[in-house]
């Protein structure tokens, strides 16, 4: 089983930062597992309520997904102004319009500085920090999408929301004795 670092100062985290339980999601916001993980993700962590803090890396499958790398620069790029996860809630929401037309227009109807957010995108102003996930994802032993972690083991199971709340229940188990 791969083992990863727990969250730094560089990672998005969703919930209570100091919760006892951490999720850790490597994504790729076209890739349709993906997006068929992200409701249940979204369902367990509402079941856990508190006690589990998601962080979601980036793991864009350039290869086979042509908008991935755009699509998590216009993730970092709203989380510059705050929005990260209104912008990566958007974009697994609407994951058949991830063209550069589609991202300004979710820029803006989040209300983002759309002279900065285009600048960013431009000058690939995030691409380092998408690097630096894709890169310790491939050093934990990531291969594809989604790739799951709770408590920094990496998670097999089933991405219903059941069997992720399970799981994450067993963790909150193992972390309060």
């Amino acid at each position: 089983m791969n083992r990863l670092k727990l969250p730094g100062p560089d990672d998005h985290v969703r919930g209570n930062t100091d919760a006892p339980v951490t999720l850790i999601e490597y994504g790729d916001y076209e890739c349709p597992y993906c997006g068929r993980a992200h409701p249940a993700i979204l369902d367990a962590l509402r079941r856990m309520g508190s006690s589990v803090r998601f962080v979601y890396r980036h793991f864009p499958l350039t290869e086979m997904h042509r908008h991935a790398l755009q699509a998590a620069e216009a993730a970092e790029a709203a989380g510059a102004q705050g929005r990260f996860w209104d912008m990566h809630d958007l974009l697994y929401e609407n994951q058949a319009a991830l063209g550069l037309t589609d991202l300004y227009g979710y820029a803006a109807a989040l209300g983002l500085d759309q002279g900065r957010f285009q600048a960013d995108l431009a000058t690939h102003a995030h691409l380092g920090k998408i690097e630096r996930d894709f890169n310790s994802g491939v050093r934990s032993g990531v291969n594809g999408t989604p790739t799951l972690f709770i408590q920094g083991m990496r998670y097999e199971g089933s991405r219903d929301p059941d069997a992720l709340t399970a799981a994450l229940q067993s963790a909150l188990g193992r972390a309060a004795a």
